[in-house]
């Protein structure tokens, strides 16, 4: 049969989408046991019910199986291919957080099953290529880093959930705390939230109470799990008991709310803020592993693997002497990703573009070690990677 709509909240099944056939025995299990209470079936596009449905009329729809129900059973694809349409999805996905998030400033309660397209087209995109979603998500501009931001910790927790082995369900509801994690801010002044400079001690003491702000907000919307509050909440907690605002420690700090610690701080110092230039995303990994006490080390060590050792955009230096940067990560090999190779330092010119697989067979060269951009004067390494520029 093909289901064009469940019944009840998108949290209580198992499932990505909610309009796909239902081809498998396993789903099928598992839509009975969900909290689902009734389906809506498209008899146009798959089996009616009852004694119409003659089980001969099943191989006379070829064309059902095309709309393949979940995200992870889509093939994977070449980081150059999902590039365009992970732009998409991130220009739809600030749409609707900019819309969510007025409502928001508004004082109006957040629905979180609003947020389900968005989820949903970012977890799509992540699983035909995460590099490509999160690559882009880090570019922003100071006008849009609130929104956007929400959007980038969204694909990252997405995308760590599914490193760390959890379920599909588990990933969505990583995906959601990560997209409303921040909706505090919105209960900010505006003079405060977007200042160029260094906040004062007031202001810093102000911005220390997003969280709360954030928590209250969400606690008065429809259906908003208690996994997101808790990641609201407590994602500025650290490790060592020196966050904020409750001065967790430890296993005191849920799993998610750990997760959202590393996503959230990683965003953000690899983006472009009103009061300081982004970071390079190799770089931004080494400082916050030299941050002793902040993270849960498991968490971050499997964040590192999600995004990479040397994340897309990163400068590396070869083992011939040349410069490349990162456009592509190899699942089978951190340390072998795909690179553009540009430039040469023994005769410190520019060399013609070459793309090189450092995991394919035959290929000799290998990364030496990172690069900071800022000590070559290269402000350009995105035209590398995103053929929007």
């Amino acid at each position: 049969m093909f289901l064009q709509a469940l019944e009840g909240s998108w949290l209580s099944h198992p499932f990505w989408k909610t309009s796909f056939v239902l081809t498998e025995e396993a789903d099928l299990a598992a839509l009975k046991a969900s909290g689902v209470a009734a389906v809506w079936i498209d008899v146009d596009r798959g089996c009616d019910v009852g004694p119409v449905a003659a089980p001969a009329a099943v191989p006379a729809r070829p064309a059902a199986p095309a709309a393949a129900p979940a995200a992870a059973r889509q093939p994977n694809a070449h980081f150059e291919d999902e590039i365009g349409r992970a732009a998409e999805v991130l220009h739809r996905s600030r749409q609707a957080v900019t819309a969510l998030f007025t409502e928001a400033r508004l004082g109006n309660a957040i629905d979180s099953e609003s947020c389900l397209p968005i989820v949903e087209q970012v977890a799509s995109s992540l699983a035909r290529n995460p590099s490509a979603f999160i690559s882009l998500a880090r570019l922003k501009t100071r006008d849009d880093y609130t929104y956007m931001h929400s959007v980038a910790v969204c694909g990252l927790m997405v995308s760590l959930a599914r490193q760390m082995g959890m379920g599909d369900a588990e990933a969505r509801e990583a995906g959601l705390a990560g997209l409303l994690h921040d909706v505090g801010k919105m209960q900010m002044p505006l003079e405060v939230l977007n200042k160029p400079g260094s906040l004062t001690d007031a202001e810093f003491s102000v911005m220390r109470s997003h969280p709360e702000r954030g928590w209250e907000l969400l606690k008065e919307g429809a259906k908003v799990p208690a996994t997101a509050l808790d990641v609201c909440l407590h994602h500025h907690e650290k490790i060592d008991g020196t966050g904020y605002p409750h001065k967790l420690a430890g296993e005191q700090i849920s799993l998610l709310a750990r997760m959202g610690a590393v996503c959230d701080v990683y965003d953000a110092i690899t983006s472009t803020r009103p009061y300081k230039a982004a970071w390079d995303p190799a770089g931004s990994l080494q400082r916050m592993a030299q941050w002793k006490g902040q993270f849960d080390p498991a968490v971050f060590q499997a964040f590192v693997k999600s995004v990479g050792i040397y994340p897309t955009g990163t400068l590396v230096r070869l083992q011939s002497g040349r410069l490349a940067v990162v456009v592509d990560q190899n699942p089978a090999s951190l340390v072998a990703p795909r690179v553009k190779v540009f430039y040469s330092t023994k005769s410190n010119m520019p060399i013609p573009v070459q793309l090189l697989d450092l995991a394919a067979p035959g290929t000799s060269d290998r990364i030496a070690g990172r690069e900071p951009p800022e000590n070559w004067g290269f402000n350009y390494l995105e035209d590398f990677w995103n053929p929007k520029n």
